[in-house]
C-alpha cells in the first residue's frame, strides 16, 4: 500500500524507535505535522527552534540514543543551526528534520527557502537532501546509523514540502546500503594487537602516570572499564569538562577537572607526570592552554575513535585509534596491579596544599556555596543542567557526579541559553529523576521562553538562577586583563524573575540572605512540579583557579 512521503517518514522514524521529537511548525513541514498526529511517539513543542535542537540534544546525552528536532524551512532551519553545531562540537548524536521548498523551488530564492545543507555541512556528519518519497526509508536508516557510529554526531535531512505529500511503498530496509556498511566499517575501528602491548609496557614503567579522560569514554560506554583500570593500576584521574561524571568525582584516585578552570593539583599532575594516557578527549585549548608546555615531561598515548584528533592540537608518541570501550577491554588484562606509592602520596599532598576554596561571604551569597550547598541536598541520582559562564565552572568545581550522563552542559561550543531547553529534554528523558537547571541572568533571557514549554507539558524542573547583574565571565576577563574597563557586560535592565516565573504559575522565591539559602534551595528541590529560585550572589565574584588564555597549566592564578 502507498503511503504519503509524511507517513513514510513517521513510520521509519518508529522503526529507529523515537520516542519523542522536539520541534515547532511551519509551512514546509504541515504534511508531517499532520502525520505527527498518527505516529506513535511524542512530539514536544518548544517555544522556539534552536530550543528544540537543544531539547534533543540533552535527551540524547541522557539516554545515549539519538534525539530528534524538527523544524520548518528556511527560518526555523537556520534557528536549528546553533543547537546542531553545538551537538557537533560535543559529539552529540542527533538527526535533525527540516522542511525544504518544493523541488522546483529550490535554487529560485523561493519564499523561506534556505540552503540548508549546505549551511550545515560544516557541522553535521552529514547532510541528505531527499528527492524522492521512496528515499525516505533508506535515509533515514542510514542517518540514525551515521549519527550514533563511530565518533557520534548530528546528521540533518532536508525534505521538500511536495515528497512528503507524494506517495510511495512504504519498504523500510533490512539492512544498511553498501555505501553506508563500508562508511561503518570504518567508523569502527579495533584497535591494533601490538599498540595495546606497548601502552601496556609503558604503564609498567611509569613512575609518575595520569588518566585524561573525556566525553569519549561516556560516548562509549567505557565509565566501567576507566574504574577497573584506574584502581587496578593506582593511576590517578583527571577529566575534562566533557568527562565529568565518567569517573567518579569522590573517588580517592580523581583529580577533578582539569585546565583552564580545572583543580590546581591536576593540572600540576598533568605537568609533572611521565606518562599521560589520553582517552576519547580532543586536547582543546581550553585544557591544554599553551600547548608548547603541556605535559612537557611526559609520554603522551591517546586513545580515540576519530583519526582526525590525533596529534591535531597535542603530538601523540603512541596513537591508537580506536572505540575506548575496546581498548580498555584489550589493555585490562595485560597491566599488572600497580602501586605508584610515592606518586599518589605526592598527588595527595598537591590536593591537601591547593583544594578548590573560596571566601565565605557573610553578607553576600557566594555562588560557590550554591552549589556546594546543592551537591549535598539534591537527589543522588539528580541531573544537573547549565548555560555556559561562570555558574557553569562553579558547577564543575563543586557538585561532584559519580556516574555519567548526569552534568549536560555546553562545552566545545559554549552556548548560552543551553541550560533550560537542555533541562526540558533531560525531563522528557528521565521523568522519575530530579532535574536542576542552574543558570545565569545572562544566558537564562536567552531562551527563558521556554518556561512554556514546562508548563505545558508539567515538567518538574527546578531552575537556580544565579543573579549577578552582570555577563560574568566577560567582566571577569574585563577585570583581570583590561583594568577593569567593562564594556557591555551589566545586566542592569533585568527583569522581576519572581513575576516572570509566577506569570507562568511556576512558584518562584528569591533569596539573598546567606543564611536562608539552605532553606530557600530545599524549598526549591522539594516542590512537586516545576520550581524556580532566584539567588542574588556576589556581583563581582570571580572563578578561581583559572589559567590565562596563553598561559601554561602551571600558571594558574589563584583565588
Amino acid at each position: 500500500m502507498n503511503l504519503s512521503g509524511a507517513d513514510i517518514l513517521m513510520k521509519s522514524l518508529e522503526k529507529e524507535g523515537v520516542e519523542v521529537v522536539f520541534g515547532y511548525p511551519g509551512g514546509t513541514v504541515l504534511f508531517l505535522y499532520d502525520a505527527l498526529l498518527e505516529a506513535n511517539f511524542r512530539h514536544i513543542m518548544t517555544r522556539h527552534e534552536q530550543a528544540a535542537a537543544h531539547a534533543a540534544d540533552a535527551y540524547a546525552r541522557a539516554t545515549g540514543r539519538v534525539g530528534v528536532c524538527l523544524a520548518t524551512s528556511g527560518p526555523g532551519a537556520t534557528n536549528l543551526v546553533t543547537g546542531i553545531a553545538t551537538a557537533h562540537m560535543d559529539s552529540i548524536p542527533m538527526v535533525a528534520l527540516t522542511g525544504q521548498v518544493n523541488k522546483d523551488l529550490i535554487g529560485r530564492d523561493a519564499f523561506q527557502e534556505a540552503d540548508t545543507c549546505g549551511m550545515t555541512i560544516p557541522f553535521a556528519k552529514h547532510s541528505f537532501l531527499v528527492r524522492e518519497a521512496g528515499d525516505i526509508p533508506a535515509v533515514i536508516q542510514e542517518a540514525f546509523h551515521l549519527a550514533r557510529s563511530g565518533r557520534p554526531g548530528p546528521v540533518v535531512v532536508d525534505l521538500p514540502k511536495d515528497i512528503t505529500a507524494d506517495t510511495a511503498p512504504f519498504i523500510y530496509p533490512e539492512r544498511l546500503s553498501a555505501r553506508a556498511q563500508r562508511t561503518a566499517n570504518k567508523c569502527a575501528p579495533q584497535p591494533r594487537a601490538q599498540d595495546i602491548a606497548r601502552l601496556a609496557d609503558a604503564l609498567h614503567k611509569a613512575k609518575r602516570p595520569v588518566l585524561y579522560v573525556g566525553g569519549g569514554v561516556i560516548a562509549a560506554g567505557a565509565c566501567a572499564s576507566l574504574r577497573q583500570l584506574a584502581e587496578k593500576t593506582q593511576i590517578p584521574v583527571t577529566t575534562t569538562l566533557m568527562g565529568i561524571g565518567c569517573f567518579p568525582g569522590d573517588h580517592p584516585l580523581s583529580l577533578g577537572m582539569l585546565g583552564m578552570h580545572g583543580t590546581r593539583y591536576a593540572n600540576q599532575a598533568v605537568t609533572q607526570s611521565d606518562l599521560l594516557l589520553a582517552i576519547g578527549v580532543r586536547f582543546d585549548d581550553r585544557v591544554t592552554g599553551r600547548c608548547a608546555d603541556f605535559a612537557p615531561n611526559a609520554t603522551i598515548v591517546h586513545i580515540d575513535i576519530d583519526p582526525a584528533e590525533i596529534s591535531k592540537n597535542v603530538h601523540a608518541d603512541l596513537a591508537i585509534i580506536s572505540d575506548a570501550r575496546q581498548a580498555l577491554a584489550a589493555l585490562l588484562p595485560l597491566v599488572d596491579s600497580g602501586e605508584h606509592g610515592e606518586w599518589l602520596a605526592q598527588v595527595m599532598a598537591w590536593k591537601e596544599m591547593h583544594p578548590l576554596t573560596y571566601e565565605q561571604g557573610r553578607m553576600q551569597i557566594k555562588p560557590q556555596q550554591v552549589c556546594a550547598q546543592l551537591n549535598e541536598l539534591a537527589a543522588a541520582n539528580s541531573i544537573v543542567t547549565t548555560d555556559v559562564g561562570q555558574h557553569q565552572m562553579w558547577t564543575a568545581q563543586y557538585c561532584q557526579f559519580d556516574a555519567p550522563r548526569r552534568f549536560l552542559t555546553s562545552g566545545g561550543l559554549g552556548t548560552m541559553g543551553y541550560g533550560l531547553p537542555a533541562a526540558i529534554g533531560a525531563q522528557i528523558a528521565c521523568p522519575d529523576r530530579q532535574v536542576i537547571a542552574i543558570l545565569g541572568d545572562g544566558g537564562f533571557q536567552m531562551t527563558m521562553q521556554e518556561l512554556g514549554t514546562m508548563v505545558k507539558y508539567q515538567l518538574p524542573v527546578k531552575i537556580v538562577l544565579l543573579n549577578n547583574q552582570y555577563l560574568g565571565m566577560v567582566r571577569q576577563w574585563q577585570e583581570l586583563f583590561l583594568e577593569k574597563r567593562y564594556s557591555a557586560v551589566e545586566m542592569d535592565a533585568n527583569p522581576d524573575f519572581i513575576q516572570l516565573a509566577g506569570a507562568y504559575g511556576i512558584p518562584a522565591r528569591r533569596v539573598e540572605d546567606p543564611q536562608e539559602l539552605v532553606e530557600c534551595l530545599a524549598w526549591c528541590l522539594h516542590q512537586p512540579g516545576p520550581a524556580f529560585l532566584e539567588v542574588k550572589i556576589a556581583k563581582e565574584e570571580n572563578v578561581f583557579p583559572m589559567v590565562p588564555a596563553g598561559k601554561a597549566l602551571h600558571e594558574m592564578l589563584g583565588y
